[in-house]
């Protein structure tokens, strides 16, 4: 009944095809199926790249057959590598027998070639007759990555160039299309690369489109292609309405409204950031219907269930893989501990130091205790049964595999200021002391506590004037960030903060050394002082005091690098730019073709983060100190930080003091810190990444009328900014788009962030963050002072006191779970310098040629950073016991390695 349904649904003519003998062969042939796989053969797996070099153009009179003159017409064919899943469940194998045995019937994929030039007669696009790939059910169990298909055609010899390709799928089942080559052209091969999801048309009923890797501007598009660049875009921008399904491929805008669940309760009632009341860039709309408690928030979709992100966007299935894996790590990892929890009300804190070291030694399960009989009756799949003790422990942190001790030094915290997992908020104090950027209106008296007796001692006998006037004095400033919040954390159950300010000496060796921290209050908290400085200890006390002060540094700048440096400056205000070029460039615009690599997974990662981690009761409020408050934070800090024009890096480190303009320098700047990982390998970087751009940008556009008549281009920039960050539109330091430097400057700042920017913040996430100590993402208890009641406590066992005011075990478990699953490099992963199909992405052989030049590039300062890395003349990366600056090294194995530049935030 399903086939006739199937074969009814047909068209006339592919009805008329299906006659009664060829209908009784094909029903005989269902006989055959189960022998079918007996007599499969093996096909040969050729990747895309092989590929191509197999179909290069290959000049007439050498081995190619030369159409005779007088002959009409042209035989082609199209070769077509499609990628198949390695794992498949059980319905998915079901629908893919059932659709090698209907494409025998007819209910296959037809493509159909089109024309860059129009049919004079009718005024149309040329196009060739549709054609069904061949052998598609006798490779069914091809046990391969890539199955190669052909389709051959016959189309006259005036045809032209083919531009497109029109693919309709009418198997049930969607696959995944890498590449098209069209072979049998005078010209030589055309490449088509696609590496895009084509659905059923039962989902889907219009043909896909795919454009041939010839750049084109939108003027210069030839006339054949013309409507279906523009049917293509509006197809990928939809009309705005509609719950969106799994297998759309429609890119929209939403404000930040599904981060809580108000049908939960109260407790869960998060505001909707984006809008005049708070602003935030826009996120990628789902249309999922709106709670029914709360009118203007969207209801939640919670995990296992996906979030909407265009099906293109997806994670492809050695990505998932590897972050399924990461999470059922997190999920057992946090699993152990509440049951602990059930049987030891002593479970709350860590009692001492080895109780942190028995989760890299010992790993959870013999530290809950638990006996393998018990963890057998957890409802867990066998495999991971099996792989428990495996799953269950953690791996050594980088910062304690060197010195275990590293932690506790004063140089080592000052170190990971400028070559830590944040060395982006360090900068050049100016004026001492630090004043408040904050309205003293609002938030009362901003005077720092900071006073010149406080450094004065630290200074090697300079005066605090001398010492900021050669730039020996340095500042990690969170107190604006954090006060404005401190009374609503405070009053949370087991959030402790205050608004620190750390003040750093340049020492002779060129390294840093904290020698004063302020700790801020509002007026009225509850301690005994809302301003108080602690300074290097001199005793033991003190010592014990110091380090709770720095503990508190810490979690600010945990806070700080987490909710606005690295969430906010790379992810969130990133995806307004993915989904305006989606929207408004043509995967024929050269623009699009530059930027596409560094796209890729951004939007689904970004779902993840709002389903698991950014969310009501999430990762974050759970296991950071702002809890509840965290992304208003982070909009808070994009209403009043940041700037677009100013995240590039060398305007970056201008802002901050740590770099000044000099031209006799190679990057066209003197770094104020010489000895500064982060900025030095950077600017590397930065530079690579600019020739490469502007090389590109200038081959395609000539002066700046290009760039402005530009229709796509300008509606990109135009959407990105007025659309995608709206609440900030008006600001009058959006970087005009007039020539092709302006041009050049935006999309290399792009790049930097999508790539080298946010790999510095993200991939040292556990190197040095699992292990707490070192830099605690949550604080439970404020510094004891004399006459306080918990300070005889402190003053009896400070260890303990300072361990209990760390993240609980569970707290902890679960933050090292997550970033362990945050810093791993999946094995699909492209780093700068890479790209799929590197000779064939662009027909343009200069831009290729130019492509290979940067990738050269790239792997030259890969090598210097080698370098550097064994300089001992560079203290803060190198020496006993001190770690590699390798963040930015661009290349990386899979897993967590504390290295790699990804080309896109896909993690």
């Amino acid at each position: 009944m399903a086939l006739c349904k199937e074969i009814m649904g047909l068209s006339v003519t592919e009805r008329e095809s299906l006659t009664l003998p060829s209908m009784r062969r094909q029903q005989r042939g269902l006989l055959t199926l189960v022998p079918l796989k007996r007599r499969a053969r093996v096909f040969r797996a050729a990747i895309s790249e092989d590929l191509m070099k197999a179909v290069s153009p290959t000049p007439l009179g050498k081995g190619a057959a030369e159409p005779a003159a007088s002959s009409a017409n042209l035989k082609v064919r199209v070769v077509v590598t499609v990628r198949q899943k390695n794992k498949e469940d059980l319905k998915e194998t079901l629908v893919k027998y059932w659709d090698a045995l209907t494409d025998k019937i007819g209910l296959n994929v037809v493509l159909q070639l089109v024309s860059t030039e129009l049919d004079p007669k009718t005024k149309a696009p040329k196009k060739s007759k549709e054609a069904a790939l061949d052998d598609w059910s006798q490779k069914l169990n091809a046990k391969t990555e890539r199955v190669q298909y052909i389709a051959e055609l016959t189309v006259n010899s005036n045809f032209g160039i083919p531009g497109a390709v029109l693919i309709l799928n009418k198997h049930q089942k969607e696959f995944f299309l890498e590449a098209m080559v069209v072979e049998g052209f005078p010209g030589g091969a055309v490449n088509f690369p696609c590496n895009s999801w084509v659905q059923s048309k039962k989902d889907h009923r219009a043909k896909r489109i795919f454009f041939s890797n010839k750049a084109y501007l939108p003027t210069e598009t030839p006339v054949g292609l013309r409507a279906l660049r523009e049917q293509e875009l509006k197809n990928l921008r939809g009309d705005g309405t509609g719950v969106r399904k799994l297998s759309d491929r429609i890119y929209d805008y939403d404000v930040y409204n599904d981060l809580g669940n108000p049908d939960r309760g109260i407790d869960f009632v998060r505001p909707t950031l984006g809008g005049s009341e708070i602003p935030y860039p826009r996120r990628c709309r789902t249309g999922r219907e709106p709670s029914e408690t709360d009118i203007n928030a969207e209801c939640r979709v919670e995990k296992p269930t996906p979030l909407y992100v265009p099906r293109d966007e997806q994670f492809e299935e050695s990505k998932m893989d590897t972050f399924s894996t990461g999470r059922l790590k997190a999920v057992l990892h946090n699993l152990l501990p509440n049951l602990k929890a059930s049987l030891s009300a002593k479970n709350k804190d860590f009692n001492c130091f080895t109780d942190i070291d028995n989760l890299f030694k010992e790993g959870l399960l013999l530290k809950v205790g638990l006996q393998d009989e018990l963890l057998k009756k957890l409802p867990l799949p066998r495999v991971v049964q099996e792989s428990s003790h495996g799953l269950l422990k953690f791996t050594i942190p980088k910062i304690i595999s060197k010195d275990k001790f590293a932690w506790l030094r004063d140089d080592e915290f000052a170190r990971q200021a400028i070559a830590g997992i944040n060395p982006v908020s360090i900068e050049r104090l100016t004026v001492f002391p630090p004043q408040s950027k904050l309205d003293p209106e609002i938030y009362g008296p901003l005077d720092s506590a900071l006073k010149e007796e406080h450094i004065l001692g630290y200074l090697d006998g300079m005066s605090v004037q001398q010492a900021i006037d050669e730039n020996k004095l340095f500042v990690l400033d969170h107190h604006d960030a954090y006060f404005p919040f401190i009374n609503k954390i405070n009053a949370l159950d087991g959030h402790k903060t205050y608004a620190t300010r750390t003040i750093f000496y340049l020492t002779q060796q060129n390294t840093l050394k904290p020698i004063a921290i302020e700790l801020t209050s509002p007026p009225g908290a509850p301690s005994s002082r809302s301003k108080r400085v602690v300074t290097p200890p001199v005793d033991s006390t003190t010592n014990w005091i110091w380090q709770l002060a720095k503990a508190h540094v810490s979690s600010n700048d945990a806070g700080v690098h987490q909710l606005v440096n690295h969430w906010l400056k790379t992810h969130a205000a990133m995806e307004p730019f993915i989904l305006a070029a989606h929207r408004q460039m043509s995967t024929m615009h050269p623009i699009y073709k530059l930027l596409d690599p560094h796209m890729r997974y951004t939007l689904e990662i970004n779902a993840i983060a709002r389903q698991n981690l950014i969310n009501a009761d999430g990762v974050i409020e759970n296991c950071f100190t702002p809890g509840r408050y965290a992304m208003e934070i982070s909009a808070a800090a994009y209403k009043s930080f940041w700037r677009f024009d100013q995240e590039g890096l060398p305007r970056d480190l201008i802002r901050r003091g740590m770099a000044v303009p000099d031209d006799s320098q190679p990057h066209g700047l003197r770094l104020v810190l010489e000895d500064y990982p982060y900025a030095a390998d950077g600017l590397l970087l930065w530079s690579a990444i600019e020739k490469w751009v502007q090389t590109y940008v200038d081959y395609y556009y000539k002066d700046a009328d290009m760039v402005c008549n530009d229709r796509e281009l300008q509606a990109w920039y135009s959407e990105s900014v007025n659309v995608g960050h709206a609440d900030l539109r008006h600001a009058d330091w959006w970087p005009k788009l007039e020539s092709p430097d302006d041009l050049a400057s935006i999309l290399t700042q792009i790049i930097w962030l999508s790539s080298a920017q946010h790999a510095a913040l993200n991939f040292a996430q556990y190197p040095y963050g699992g292990f707490i100590p070192n830099r605690p993402p949550m604080m439970r208890r404020l510094i004891p002072e004399e006459g306080d009641p918990e300070y005889i406590n402190f003053l009896a066992d400070p260890q303990r006191y300072f361990l209990s005011a760390l993240s609980s075990l569970l707290q902890a478990t679960k933050y090292m779970a997550v970033v362990d699953n945050l810093s791993t490099h999946s094995p699909d992963e492209e780093y700068l310098g890479e790209r799929q199909q590197p000779s064939v992405w662009s027909a343009d052989p200069e831009m290729v040629k130019a492509f290979y030049e940067f990738s050269s590039e790239v792997k030259r300062i890969e090598k210097e950073i080698e370098r550097r890395n064994n300089d001992p003349n560079l203290k803060n990366r190198c020496g006993a016991g001190v770690l590699p600056y390798e963040l930015l090294a661009p290349s990386s194995e899979a897993g967590v390695t504390c290295r790699g530049v990804p080309n896109s935030i896909s993690i």
